[in-house]
């Protein structure tokens, strides 16, 4: 039994370092994206399916969301697009669509957020600071009705002491203490 329990520890310890060095990854991803010059740009772009992008100097928030993950093998572009593929119903119809469309469907926050609440990502939203870890995944309703997206990293604001998060609300990919700046409607914590 003894021999048993201590199999059982291992290997969820090795579990919960993978998961770590997963998101320990992700915040890598998103910091690095900050070094990139990127203009905010919501255009509409006929890209590649799949791993499709739109050029890399341009980008709104949900780029910066797909582009970290891609830096870890991920391809969002695909996975949401499959998914809303078989579930078309379940997405939202804030657009008027009838089918899926791979340009865009990802680079949209509302379909992001039904696509990582369908794959269990969904954690509590709270106004607690430590409930927000690095590589969790924010959304916000801005205060013009809005949606946007974010990455929780590992850097802490020196003034509020939380953890900042990389997005681009239009001054490019950014590192800032925006955590509370406004109303959060999503909180997720992805891995595929």
């Amino acid at each position: 039994m003894r021999l048993l329990l201590t199999i059982l520890l291992l290997i969820l310890v090795q579990i919960c370092s993978a998961q770590n060095d997963f998101y320990s990854q992700l915040v890598s991803a998103a910091l690095d994206l900050t070094k990139q010059n990127v203009q905010y740009d919501p255009s509409y772009y006929s890209i590649p399916y799949p791993n499709g992008d739109i050029a890399s100097d341009k980008g709104v928030c949900t780029d910066v969301v797909i582009r970290a993950y891609r830096k870890l093998g991920i391809d969002l572009q695909k996975e949401v697009h499959e998914d809303m593929k078989a579930n078309f119903s379940l997405y939202p119809k804030i657009w008027g669509l009838s089918r899926t469309d791979t340009n865009i469907d990802h680079r949209r926050v509302p379909n992001l957020m039904t696509f990582f609440s369908r794959k269990g990502a969904t954690l509590p939203v709270t106004n607690k600071p430590e409930d927000y870890q690095p590589g969790d995944i924010v959304c916000w309703e801005l205060d013009n009705g809005m949606t946007h997206i974010g990455i929780v990293v590992n850097k802490k604001s020196s003034v509020s002491n939380r953890y900042q998060v990389v997005h681009n609300i239009g001054a490019g990919q950014v590192l800032e203490d925006c955590l509370f700046q406004f109303k959060i409607i999503g909180h997720y914590r992805y891995k595929n």
